[in-house]
């Protein structure tokens, strides 16, 4: 499978995921501003990878600062985590990880520069390690989920590319499809940035696992001919009483498998729920730049000068959620509490 995200020769190699499908290309991000510019630019992105990333950033910013004392050393590393911080305001796995980061140089004061330095490193490999490793436990509990022969719907993606390895809903599907190898696959374009279109289907068929590529205002079409048993979503931040957050339209299909019966599962890491919010109220809705919406292709698709809203997330209630999947296993909404 394709590394999305990892540390090679001092630097911080990411697939440019907005290429795809049309171009493969890895990127080395060789400091701090350049792991910046590729999360706020989707060329990294779905909080796993984007916690990752960061972590690895963190990492590569330790070993740029020249400095003579811990202090000096540790004021600069905050200030690189405060850059990498700022990059996108939802996905709760960003903040999670760079936390994480600064813990383990705060743990080190007494150590040489140079021993922080490979810790940190370390540390954020182990983070890549025990999110792939997250990510296959998910797959398991998930794939229990969904019966042979089903129709199952994801909306943005969830898979390899949003995570360090394998991923949460596409984990569930490459897990089932093991386990049953009698699956139909659907995934909805995703607009406004496509990546159902780009990145879901090519992640699927990378594996060759049949998918049916539909837009995004077809999912209840299908769900009424009865072609859809299941739907298998990721999330950039569940709250603490199973509010979800994830990619702009989910809520809507939600809604849509609510009126039809369908079981709506969410895959994610235990890194994911926010304990310290009560609900979905409040996470931030990141707001993205109106050519996302307006240009596909290098082409204007609307008019100049109109009024154009851009959310790039929002919330699915907890009421219209099945069950969440994390490494832990398959729990009620209701249930996740227990689990901090």
């Amino acid at each position: 499978m394709f590394k999305t995200v990892t540390w090679y020769q001092g630097a911080v190699r990411l697939i440019d995921q907005t290429l795809l499908p049309s171009e493969v290309r890895y990127i080395d991000c060789k400091d701090v501003e350049s792991v910046a510019e590729a999360i706020e630019s989707l060329r990294v992105r779905g909080a796993p990878a984007i916690g990752i990333t960061a972590a690895y950033g963190v990492a590569l910013a330790a070993r740029l600062i020249s400095a003579n004392t811990y202090e000096d050393f540790y004021n600069a590393l905050m200030k690189d985590c405060i850059r990498l911080t700022a990059t996108r305001p939802t996905a709760v796995n960003l903040f999670w990880a760079i936390e994480r980061m600064k813990q383990k140089a705060a743990s080190l004061r007494d150590e040489p520069l140079s021993v922080i330095c490979d810790a940190l490193l370390a540390e954020a490999d182990a983070i890549l390690r025990e999110d792939i490793a997250m990510n296959y436990k998910i797959g398991a509990f998930g794939a229990d989920l969904i019966p042979p022969g089903a129709g199952v719907l994801t909306h943005c993606n969830a898979g390899g590319l949003a995570t360090g390895g394998y991923g949460t809903a596409l984990g569930v599907i490459r897990s089932a499809w093991d386990k049953h190898h009698n699956l139909t696959v659907f995934a909805d374009e995703t607009r406004p940035v496509l990546q159902g279109a780009r990145l879901t289907a090519w992640e699927l068929h990378q594996d060759n696992i049949p998918v049916t590529l539909i837009t995004d205002n077809m999912s209840g079409y299908f769900m009424k001919q009865g072609k859809i048993q299941a739907c298998v979503v990721g999330s950039d931040r569940i709250a603490s009483n199973g509010d979800v957050a994830n990619k702009i339209g989910t809520y809507g299909v939600a809604i849509l498998a609510k009126a039809h019966g369908i079981p709506f599962y969410v895959a994610a890491p235990s890194s994911t729920i926010d304990f310290d919010i009560h609900s979905g109220d409040e996470i931030p809705i990141e707001s993205r730049d109106a050519s996302e919406v307006h240009i596909i292709g290098g082409k204007e698709i609307a008019p100049k000068g109109i009024q154009i809203a851009n959310p790039a997330f929002d919330v699915t209630p907890a009421e219209l959620v099945t069950r969440i999947i994390t490494e832990k296993g398959a729990f009620l909404p209701s249930e996740i509490r227990q689990y901090h």
